[in-house]
């Protein structure tokens, strides 16, 4: 979804999405209380124990992993995650050197947030996908409904006269 306003005389762009991936959540949770479940009850408060560790960490991917909400504009690139919209990150248009649309293969998607010294990825499902290159080398990997116009919001900010070069 992409907005566009006025002020004054300057024209932005703003590009907002989200993208999910339920089928994934869905699948983890499966997965992981069969793993729990398939040791077998015993009657001992170590099952009981195990199968609360479970359902808590599915609850917290549903909240935090499930989805990426994904801002583009004059401020940047702003990224919340799930219902709770944490882990967040924000990327500052003068740290942003280059935005582009680049094909994100199925083995190569993180599903949720995953970090490394000389990258970031915010994906939770393959397809077209935004990635920035900052200006320290870093590159950022970000899932989104519509990639092409959140580069178009980027590029058209970055294109703006900065307004404290007119002053």
């Amino acid at each position: 979804m992409t907005a566009s306003g006025f002020s004054g005389t300057d024209r932005y762009s703003i590009y907002t999405g989200r993208a999910t991936n339920w089928p994934i959540v869905t699948g983890s949770a499966v997965l992981l209380l069969l793993l729990v479940l398939g040791g077998g009850p015993n009657g001992s408060w170590r099952d009981l124990a195990s199968i609360l560790i479970s359902v808590a960490g599915v609850v917290l991917f549903a909240l935090t992993g499930s989805s990426v909400r994904t801002t583009a504009g004059p401020n940047g690139v702003s990224i919340h995650f799930g219902a709770l919209g944490w882990p967040r990150c924000t990327y500052h248009l003068d740290q942003i050197q280059h935005a582009e649309v680049i094909d994100l293969h199925p083995l190569s998607v993180a599903f949720g947030f995953w970090w490394t010294p000389r990258r970031t990825c915010c994906t939770v499902r393959s397809g077209p996908t935004l990635r920035l290159l900052l200006s320290n080398g870093r590159t950022v990997t970000v899932t989104t409904s519509h990639p092409h116009a959140a580069v178009t919001a980027i590029n058209d900010a970055k294109a703006q006269p900065n307004e404290r070069s007119r002053a």
